[in-house]
């Protein structure tokens, strides 16, 4: 993976950790969720155009 991708993929994993952190400490908010599914959507398309 490249330099940009992978600090994509990593920023991705963050954000999951982040958002399922403040789901436990203050309850879900569908929003985050949202937000972290369209940034995981977008790492696993630029990993697919990385691909190619």
């Amino acid at each position: 993976m490249p330099g940009s991708t992978k600090t994509m993929a990593w920023l991705t994993v963050g954000g999951l950790v982040a958002v399922t952190a403040y789901t436990v400490a203050l309850g879900s908010n569908g929003w985050l969720w949202f937000a972290w599914v369209v940034l995981g959507l977008a790492t696993i398309g630029a990993v697919v155009a990385k691909g190619t």
